[in-house]
């Protein structure tokens, strides 16, 4: 039985210096690239045309364009029904796109920010359209530089100390404060500065925005003497840009 092939490529977090040898040959194996469009984000659509056209030197390909679904869950009663009934969304649109324009035998991929593993939904969808069965689905991860890694190396500190564990986490478990028994916590998807809200006292946090892009942004102290000031560089990028892209750590003193 014939069988489409999809490859789902981690790009790093920006730099087009972050994609690996691994994902530079899994960009000259692929036939059709699919492009997620985001409103407001054209500039990350240019970022990854510079990035295949920075690495890639096999033949013309194919490109196919997805409207990504609305996201409303930020203001929905239920957080987990609204991301379900997006994913199903997502599920059906990239399922009829994939029947479409990739042919049996052919090779896909998408280009994930970052690392397909790591809070990113690229790779929940196509192993759930690869579960309906519609059509014969196989797929493979190349696994690229995470946001959370960028962070860390461009504050120049490790991730984790000596004995002690790291938890990743959304910002909106954040809510109740740091959790207990964890002293380094990094934070993601954070749509409204939940830093701020946090008893600043004894808590440092490292902060960096567009990693590895040329508007990228850093800010790192102790939380109560610089949050005012990531939550100010927060508002003029979003305002300048139309997103934000950002990701911190939070660590509490010893």
């Amino acid at each position: 039985m014939s069988v489409r092939r999809l490859l789902l490529i981690g790009i790093g977090a920006g730099d087009p210096d972050h994609v690996t040898v691994q994902a530079v040959t899994a960009m000259n194996a692929f036939d059709v690239l699919f492009v997620v469009r985001k409103d407001g984000a054209d500039d990350l659509l240019a970022m990854r045309r510079l990035i295949v056209d920075r690495h890639r030197t096999a033949r013309a390909h194919r490109t196919v364009e997805l409207a990504d679904p609305p996201r409303p869950w930020r203001e929905a009663a239920d957080y987990a029904a609204a991301v379900r009934h997006w994913r199903r969304q997502r599920i059906a649109l990239w399922e009829d796109a994939l029947a479409e324009h990739l042919a049996p035998d052919e090779t896909g991929a998408f280009l994930v920010w970052g690392d397909p593993s790591l809070y990113e939904s690229t790779l929940a969808v196509v192993t759930q359209i690869a579960q309906r069965g519609r059509i014969a689905l196989d797929y493979e991860v190349i696994p690229g530089i995470s946001s959370l890694h960028a962070l860390t190396a461009r504050h120049r500190i490790p991730l984790n100390r000596v004995g002690g564990a790291v938890q990743i986490t959304p910002a909106r478990l954040l809510d109740d404060g740091l959790p207990e028994g964890v002293d380094d916590v990094v934070v993601m998807l954070d749509a409204g500065a939940a830093f701020a809200r946090l008893p600043a006292g004894g808590i440092e946090i490292y902060w960096g925005a567009y990693l590895g892009t040329p508007d990228e942004l850093l800010i790192s102290g102790a939380l109560e003497d610089v949050a005012g000031a990531i939550v100010g560089a927060r508002e003029a990028a979003k305002k300048r840009k139309g997103w934000i892209f950002d990701i911190y750590l939070l660590r509490r003193t010893r």
